[in-house]
């Protein structure tokens, strides 16, 4: 008996055995599209929470994914400096530190998260599911990190620009550069009886740390200074931040009824009147009190901005010290970019 075994299949049965390959290969694609979406729901980043603008407010501050997207494009450039800073720190790159690494924009997620939410390095080690260590690594590489980019950004605006850009509401202050006031975060006293002196806030009855913060009148975040001991005064810490050498004779600054800063600043100073041992004041310097309180308010809301960053809303533990200045900066430099406008009324389009 002759058998054919170099006969050929019927064509119906290629067609159908191809028919179910296919379907086969587009079950498998399917099922690793399932696998990838399961993955980044149950990884702890970014991308887990990129549909949401709720979510990225919570974690980042950022008001959308978007927003958050644009500046992180304005930063990406720099990051081969960074990382080839912290690997010359760390030594040898090796295969087990590869393994529990993070993409780097997740790093910058989880800074962000330490920021926003105040969370503890224990809660976000378990979160990103890596060492205690490598999430202080990373806060202190990312802080160090923007503090240095985004300090290296201009901030301060020339007048020119501001005049373009003053709000309608400054009409009768239309020399306004800037305007100026202090915010203080409550911190750990320090055993020293002499530090505690130094640090000690009468205003807060509690050991402080105080900072200036400018805003030009159309909203952004134009100048931050280091942060002093809380017992430093408003003038103190006018004549100490380095405010004063961007001040010129034909600027006005705005400032609270506290800031006694005439004699020392070189321009105008829009300050409400006092009653000097009056009663009462007259019916202009009401207006005048008034129309400077309600502008004020926005320095005041761009200082409010920075402390939803909740890092600032408990007391700041002595072994931060040595970053705190860095974390305060670039929280109140991120303002400029959380948002978008401070103020929407005053808000431009942008040029197409």
């Amino acid at each position: 008996m002759q058998h054919d075994y170099a006969s050929k299949p019927e064509a119906a049965v290629v067609d159908l055995v191809l028919e179910e390959n296919m379907s086969l290969r587009e079950e498998i694609r399917l099922l690793r599209q399932q696998i990838e979406g399961l993955t980044l729901r149950q990884r702890f980043g970014i991308h887990r929470f990129a549909a949401s603008d709720k979510d990225i407010r919570f974690f980042t501050r950022f008001a959308s994914y978007d927003l958050l997207m644009r500046f992180w494009g304005l930063i990406a450039n720099s990051l081969p400096s960074m990382v080839s800073v912290r690997q010359a720190q760390r030594g040898a790159f090796t295969e087990s530190n590869a393994t529990h690494s993070l993409q780097p924009i997740d790093e910058f997620f989880l800074f962000l998260n330490y920021l926003a939410l105040g969370s503890k390095q224990r809660d976000l080690a378990d979160r990103y599911s890596i060492h205690q260590s490598t999430v202080s690594r990373i806060i202190t590489t990312w802080s160090n990190f923007l503090f240095t980019v985004l300090g290296s950004v201009r901030i301060w605006i020339p007048e020119d620009e501001i005049r373009r850009n003053l709000p309608a509401d400054f009409k009768d202050y239309p020399d306004t550069t800037v305007i100026l006031d202090c915010t203080e975060l409550r911190c750990q006293c320090p055993s020293s009886p002499l530090l505690q002196s130094e640090v000690f806030s009468s205003y807060k009855s509690h050991c402080t740390l105080k900072g200036l913060i400018g805003i030009a009148p159309h909203g952004p975040v134009t100048f931050v200074s280091a942060l002093f001991a809380g017992s430093i005064s408003d003038k103190q810490i006018t004549r100490e931040s380095g405010v004063l050498s961007l001040l010129k004779p034909e600027m006005a600054v705005m400032v609270d009824r506290g800031f006694l800063i005439n004699d020392i600043v070189p321009c105008k100073v829009y300050r409400p009147p006092f009653l000097s041992g009056r009663s009462q004041m007259s019916a202009s310097e009401v207006t005048e009190t008034q129309a400077i309180a309600r502008l004020r308010v926005h320095v005041e809301r761009s200082i409010r901005r920075v402390k939803e960053h909740k890092f600032f809303d408990s007391v700041i533990p002595l072994r931060v010290f040595g970053s705190i200045n860095q974390l305060y900066t670039v929280a109140c430099l991120l303002t400029n970019y959380e948002n978008g406008p401070l103020v929407k009324a005053w808000a431009k389009k942008p040029e197409v």
